[in-house]
């Protein structure tokens, strides 16, 4: 006897512009075009963690807004990054969440969730090419500037 199984689909809709999307050359960029992709209303109030997905020209493709967590955190799904990373054929990203504190310094935690994402991405061919916090007034800590992707 054969068993029903749900049938599971995913998709990704790239939207063409008359004009070339954004490329981006420094962190500063990345960090202006998330900040906005953020609700000015909540980024002080609720910790969120998105994805910058990128082409080869290191283009932007898109922003993924992967989890809307509490005060203090967030949850991060690595496989479910990856899902989109590979639905969207990016070979690069930028990972990027807030601080609704408004402090600027990776936590411990962030580190080794950094880590962890880059070196599941070496594995996919994938590179994680920053990853930046941003505050609520617009300020931002990038950690490729700081030399913390190096693992």
């Amino acid at each position: 006897m054969l068993s029903k199984v749900s049938e599971i689909q995913l998709s990704y809709k790239e939207v063409f512009l008359t004009s070339h999307p954004t490329a981006l050359k420094c962190s500063r960029d990345a960090a202006a075009l998330l900040y906005q992709s953020f609700d000015t209303r909540t980024i002080g109030l609720q910790e969120t963690f998105k994805i910058l997905l990128l082409n080869n020209a290191n283009r932007v493709k898109g922003i993924y807004t992967h989890s809307i967590g509490g005060i203090t955190g967030t949850l991060v799904d690595i496989r479910i990054i990856y899902a989109v990373v590979l639905k969207s054929l990016s070979t690069s990203i930028i990972l990027c969440h807030n601080h609704p504190s408004g402090h600027l310094k990776a936590s411990t935690l962030d580190k080794e969730l950094t880590e962890k994402i880059v070196k599941a991405g070496q594995y996919l061919d994938v590179k994680i090419l920053d990853h930046i916090i941003v505050s609520p007034k617009g300020e931002y800590f990038s950690f490729a500037d700081e030399g913390l992707l190096e693992f």
